[in-house]
């Protein structure tokens, strides 16, 4: 008999932690005893248990706004910040980066005019730019044909640091001087 009631206990604990670990918010005894059909007290119990079985493990059971829920460790919060928060290699061409620049200074700009200004064809550096969904189509250009328009995103801000377009370097005035700028930051 006493091997029965465990393993129920032990069953509800694991039906509890199930809950818990796909609950997207604080799950109240009450809610669960809807889903499962236990009784409160029984839940209650079961939670009690669990808090302190995961109380020095990675995830904790934690009661929050009259529920529990699965969060990780307070300890770990350095850890998971530098995991959350960590820098994602973008590797661009010279290509891709002289494309990017064009769009981030001229938006909303269409494909004719970056070949206009870069005097090549920039469908290879568009699509992936926009793969890497570091541009975005804008909409479409009023003139012939309909072209798409191009602008940066706000994944583009977020990864170049940016608080907004103004934050970029101010382009120099003279064409000359301009070019001398994109050629500069393309080390060439």
């Amino acid at each position: 008999m006493r091997v029965n009631m465990e393993a129920q206990s032990q069953n509800i604990k694991n039906i509890l932690e199930s809950l818990l670990f796909v609950a997207r918010k604080p799950l109240k005894p009450e809610e669960i005893e809807k889903v499962t059909n236990i009784p409160k007290q029984v839940i209650l119990a079961a939670l009690e248990e669990l808090v302190g079985e995961y109380e020095l493990k990675g995830i904790n059971i934690v009661r929050v706004a009259g529920g529990y829920l699965m969060g990780t460790n307070p300890k770990n919060v350095d850890y998971i910040h530098n995991l959350l928060h960590a820098k994602v290699q973008t590797t661009l061409t010279a290509q891709s980066l002289e494309v990017l620049a064009i769009i981030a200074y001229k938006q909303p700009v269409t494909r004719v005019e970056l070949e206009r200004i870069r005097g090549v064809n920039s469908d290879g550096p568009v699509d992936t730019l926009l793969e890497k969904k570091l541009i975005e189509e804008l909409g479409r250009s009023d003139s012939v044909g309909r072209p798409y328009l191009y602008g940066t995103t706000t994944y583009f801000l977020r990864h170049f640091g940016l608080k907004d377009l103004s934050a970029l370097p101010p382009l120099p005035v003279k064409a000359e001087e301009q070019e001398t700028l994109f050629r500069s930051a393309l080390h060439e």
